[in-house]
């Protein structure tokens, strides 16, 4: 699995997630957000561009995410998400807590 930060979208970091965001994925995505702790932002962004699979403890760290970063008032945008895994968030209503473009 592999997860990047990559350069800034409109002043906001993105996190580029590989081909499968599973329970494999929990600490390099952990620390992949941590690591911008501090940083100045309004969002974070999660391209999902690559990812074709994605299991429930991915829906748990997304919520994880949105928890670390709730006192800073970070929002966490979700970009690129294949059609199924939009059927995914709609289904598991992350579509009221995330914003899914």
């Amino acid at each position: 699995m592999s997860i990047n930060v990559l350069n800034k979208q409109d002043g906001d970091p993105v996190i580029s997630l590989g081909e499968r965001f599973d329970f494999g994925s929990v600490d390099q995505f952990r620390s992949s957000y941590e690591s911008l702790n501090g940083i100045k932002r309004k969002s974070l962004i999660v391209d999902f561009k690559n990812t074709r699979y994605m299991d429930s403890s991915a829906l748990g760290m997304l919520i994880n995410a949105r928890s670390y970063f709730k006192d800073c008032d970070v929002k966490i945008k979700i970009i690129n998400a294949n059609d199924q895994i939009k059927k995914i968030f709609s289904i598991s209503r992350f579509d009221t807590k995330f914003e899914i473009t």
